[in-house]
């Protein structure tokens, strides 16, 4: 899932700006998010250092928390992509923890 938001964000600047500015953030975020994204993905596929994977997914915590805040707010239905991500990132996170405790 955050692969392909960091590419549509990458290819689809544009488009991903309007939608940025219709939910209510600066849309000079975009590509420093795709960065951040595809950086979280190295950090936490890599299991480099066991803070740094916290920090990642932290970010992305905070990531699909904002979106989901957004949508509410927007009304426009995108909530549910977000909801689906936090699942995603519980599991996740539970799975990692099990696995490299």
């Amino acid at each position: 899932m955050m692969i392909a938001s960091s590419a549509m964000y990458l290819i689809n600047t544009e488009e991903v700006r309007e939608v940025f500015i219709g939910l209510g953030y600066n849309s000079r975020i975009v590509i420093p998010l795709a960065i951040l994204k595809i950086s979280g993905i190295i950090v936490i596929l890599t299991n480099f250092s066991k803070t740094l994977k916290e920090w990642a997914y932290f970010g992305f915590l905070l990531d699909f928390v904002m979106a989901l805040e957004a949508h509410l707010a927007a009304q426009d239905n995108g909530h549910f992509t977000a909801i689906a991500a936090l699942a995603l990132w519980a599991i996740s996170y539970t799975y990692n923890k099990k696995v490299y405790a």
